[in-house]
């Protein structure tokens, strides 16, 4: 069922707006959404409620908002270039590499800015890119990539990337309990400085896959006759997929480890509103914001006071979506 793109974007974010204020409103502090209003609207900027919400729930909802972004991006440029409906930055080992990549910077203590950067997002980054490349390396033969190989070499890459990623922690020391809640991805230290952090990445690889959008659509036609039309395919690739890594890593780095956001967000935006990147950029855009900030607030609330990892919600969602899309595609 196919719906129209205008109106499927309005409802979206019509949704996220009302997700948003619902999850600024949950928490062992209940706000009504009218306060909220009036509080983000400047009309009782110092009551006791206007700390909480400027100070610890908004800038949780707007770094869920730029992760799920991201990631929904990421998972629809992956899924384009590879043609394939199972690729996404957690499947194919691109989110565990960011996270050894941060990890290492983290454990070693150089998580200090230079010349006013921040390193762990450019860790990640190197980390991510090298993921994607070694899968894409394994995948590849006599000009195209291998969906099944890209699947398995994803996993087992995966894996390894997280055992390192985890055998470093622990040898830094680090605690348990910490180290668990970041590889399972989440929140919980959210802070305006993270959002600042993670915002250029985001705004500038969304940006760029948008100049590519056209690209992409080539791409549907297959490799062969996108190269009769003049594109460069396995140069297009390799670009895109270190702009993929580059959302990834910004959301890794701030989020930790969250899964299944980029496989199910634009599958289900593509069997709504079309094939057209340049329409499914940003309802997968938009989805992904939705997705995670969902997750984050009942991540927030099913369990409190205590915390459920992010990453746990959206596997709970989206291991079941990917064993369904894999029984589909072997039968």
């Amino acid at each position: 069922m196919r719906f129209s793109y205008r109106a499927f974007i309005i409802i979206l974010l019509i949704a996220l707006v009302a997700v948003a204020i619902l999850a600024i409103s949950l928490g062992a502090v209940r706000i009504a959404p009218g306060d909220i209003l009036r509080i983000i609207f400047g009309q009782a900027g110092g009551s006791g409620d206007a700390a909480i919400v400027w100070g610890l729930r908004l800038p949780r909802i707007v770094l869920a908002l730029l992760v799920g972004a991201s990631l929904g991006a990421a998972g629809m440029v992956l899924q384009a270039i590879f043609r394939n409906p199972l690729a996404d930055p957690y499947i194919v080992g691109i989110s565990s590499g960011a996270a050894l990549g941060a990890a290492l910077i983290l454990v070693l203590g150089l998580a200090v800015p230079v010349l006013g950067l921040d390193p762990l997002p450019m860790a990640a980054f190197i980390g991510a890119l090298g993921a994607a490349w070694t899968v894409y390396m394994l995948s590849y033969k006599d000009g195209r990539v291998s969906v099944y190989t890209l699947l398995l070499a994803g996993v087992a890459i995966s894996a390894l990337i997280s055992a390192l990623t985890s055998f470093i922690m622990i040898m830094g020391r680090r605690d348990l309990q910490v180290i668990f809640f970041w590889i399972m991805g989440g929140f919980y230290s959210a802070d305006w400085k993270q959002v600042l952090l993670v915002a250029p990445y985001s705004i500038v690889g969304i940006a760029l896959i948008w100049s590519y959008c056209r690209d992409l659509n080539v791409m549907l036609m297959g490799d062969e006759e996108a190269r009769h039309l003049g594109l460069d395919v396995e140069k297009t690739k390799r670009i895109l997929l270190a702009i993929t890594s580059l959302l990834t890593a910004a959301a890794v780095s701030v989020s930790g480890i969250i899964g299944f956001v980029g496989l199910i967000v634009p599958h289900a935006a593509r069997l709504l509103i079309g094939p057209d990147h340049r329409r499914l950029l940003w309802a997968s855009i938009l989805l992904g914001a939705l997705v995670m900030v969902l997750s984050d607030a009942v991540a927030r609330t099913v369990l409190a006071p205590s915390e459920i990892p992010v990453g746990l919600i959206t596997a709970l969602l989206g291991a079941p979506f990917f064993i369904y899309l894999l029984y589909r595609r072997v039968r």
